[in-house]
């Protein structure tokens, strides 16, 4: 199973965030679960200086932006 992290206070761009990944794991037929990390400790402790971030699998692939759910499942994929 995949997992997917979004890291972030829970702003709209962490919802927008969030609904991409989903949407994007769903599109490549993935088994996934989302995960929002709301955290600040737990968020500085990945190294996150910038949200919204997308995690997957524990390994930060973007922060500072929300990314489309073309560009997540180019990431998914790759």
């Amino acid at each position: 199973m995949m997992k997917l992290q979004i890291l972030g206070k829970g702003c709209s761009k962490c919802l927008t965030l969030g609904e991409h990944a989903a949407t994007a794991a769903q599109a490549l037929g993935l088994d996934y679960e989302v995960e929002k990390v709301t955290d600040m400790n737990a968020i500085i402790d990945a190294g996150v200086m910038t949200t919204p971030a997308l995690a997957v699998n524990g390994e930060i692939k973007s922060a500072g932006k929300v990314l489309s759910v073309e560009e997540i499942k180019k990431l998914l994929s790759a």
